[in-house]
């Protein structure tokens, strides 16, 4: 089996465990608590391997920095995207406007340029994502707020995968660079939630421990199997295959939480799916 053919092979399975632990988050009444309870689990599993791993080199440990301070925004957009919008809504508006700004960073910042059959995925996306965002008419309401944020959280989504990208090439480690990152990153955001949230987040780890400790595993295999793949691939590509998540995050939404899910909706997600493997495959 051919290296392209595992990198995608976990790629679609990244999609699909990222998908999973954002249908625990929109579960939830509490979403920051939600969040902050996923990746402190996320923390607590990766510290447990830093003994056993080689630290990332030097250089890239600024990338790692400048990472947790962009999650930080992700969390901030993600929880108001799902307060305001559904799962299967806002999941694909986020998600699926992500590799689109990826690969227009991707150029100037890694120099991965788009070739022509590259631009017709990235105008597929683009037409998908134009279609769910005035799904109802005009964005107003909480519609419109739901939009915002999911538009907000794909450009954090473009940031940290961007940085992240970039500093793991530079880590000559990417498994230590991996369980660094996420070992840090759920730090200040422990400490924001504790600070304005303490006893809602105490009560939610009593009543979603169980569902917590799945998202944390899920959210740790997403984004470690993310960072590899852009350490041997495109970030662009790697995002795209990703961010076929989008097809998952539509159907748990309906499955799971008895969503809408209309043929609008299956149409604008199949065409972001569609653009993002055009982006791979080109």
């Amino acid at each position: 089996m051919s290296l392209h053919l595992i990198v995608a092979l976990l790629m679609l399975l990244a999609a699909a465990m990222h998908a999973g632990w954002n249908l625990f988050v929109k579960g939830t009444d509490d979403r920051l608590s939600a969040i902050t309870a996923v990746m402190t689990g996320g923390a607590i599993l990766s510290a447990c391997g830093l003994p056993f791993v080689d630290p990332p080199a030097r250089a890239s440990w600024i990338f790692i920095f400048l990472s947790i301070l962009v999650h930080l925004g992700y969390y901030a957009g993600l929880v108001g995207a799902y307060r305001h919008g559904d799962l299967s809504h806002a999941y694909p508006i986020a998600r699926g406007t992500a590799p689109l700004l990826v690969a227009i960073a991707a150029a100037p910042a890694a120099g991965e340029w788009l070739s022509p059959l590259q631009c017709v995925g990235v105008a597929a996306i683009s037409l998908g994502i134009v279609s769910l965002a005035f799904e109802r008419g005009m964005p107003k309401g909480d519609h419109g707020r739901s939009v915002l944020y999911a538009l907000l959280t794909a450009v954090f989504i473009m940031g940290y995968s961007v940085i992240d990208g970039l500093g793991v090439r530079r880590s000559g480690n990417a498994l230590g660079y991996i369980l660094w990152l996420f070992a840090l990153e759920a730090i200040p955001l422990l400490l924001i939630t504790l600070a304005i949230r303490r006893r809602a987040f105490f009560q939610h780890l009593k009543q979603h421990w169980q569902s917590s400790s799945a998202g944390a595993v899920l959210s740790c295999g997403a984004y470690g199997l993310a960072i590899w793949g852009m350490s041997v691939g495109t970030l662009a590509g790697i995002v795209g295959l990703r961010e076929t998540s989008v097809l998952f995050g539509a159907a748990f939404g309906a499955l799971f939480l008895r969503e809408q899910f209309s043929w609008k909706r299956a149409a604008a997600a199949v065409a972001v799916v569609a653009g993002n493997l055009v982006l791979q495959l080109a």
